[in-house]
């Protein structure tokens, strides 16, 4: 019977990692859009660093887009249960969320045709990017609800 317990510990041990495991703080995930050259669920690096584009980097290249160019800005979030950590660790997880925060951006490109594009952003980079991303373009984020916004702007 020690042994039954003591391997399933080792087993939940294991697997925790996984379940505990999603987007980075300081990442971002391409969600979907119109880019067919980025498949869907690609994580990467955002930078509104640059003056004149935005920038997803990810591991097979990278996506541009000019901030004179860009015309919308979307922001929202998604609120989860941990489910995951609650089945393995402990039914207390139950009762804390876990935010996802989710970037619209919508643009023309060199043809003129709109383009689009949803990121996940990691919770550590998110007010940054949507200070950085208002100040560049021009555009005011366009907040999905009252929560959103208040998360967005710190507030």
């Amino acid at each position: 019977m020690v042994k039954k317990i003591l391997a399933l510990a080792i087993c939940i041990a294991m697997f925790v990692p996984f379940v505990a495991a999603g987007l980075d703080s300081h990442k971002s995930e391409y969600i979907g859009g119109t880019v067919s050259t980025i498949k869907e669920g690609t994580e990467g690096t955002p930078s509104s660093k640059d003056e004149k584009v935005y920038v997803f980097e990810y591991k097979t290249g990278k996506l541009e887009i000019p901030y004179d160019r860009v015309d919308g800005l979307e922001y929202g979030q998604k609120a989860g249960r941990r489910l995951g950590l609650a089945l393995t660790i402990s039914p207390w997880l139950l009762l804390s969320k876990k935010r996802k925060h989710f970037l619209t951006i919508s643009w023309k490109d060199e043809n003129d045709k709109q383009q689009a594009a949803v990121f996940e952003i990691g919770k550590d980079i998110i007010r940054v990017e949507l200070a950085t991303l208002e100040a560049r373009t021009g555009q005011k984020v366009d907040y999905q609800d009252d929560e959103a916004r208040k998360s967005g702007k710190g507030n």
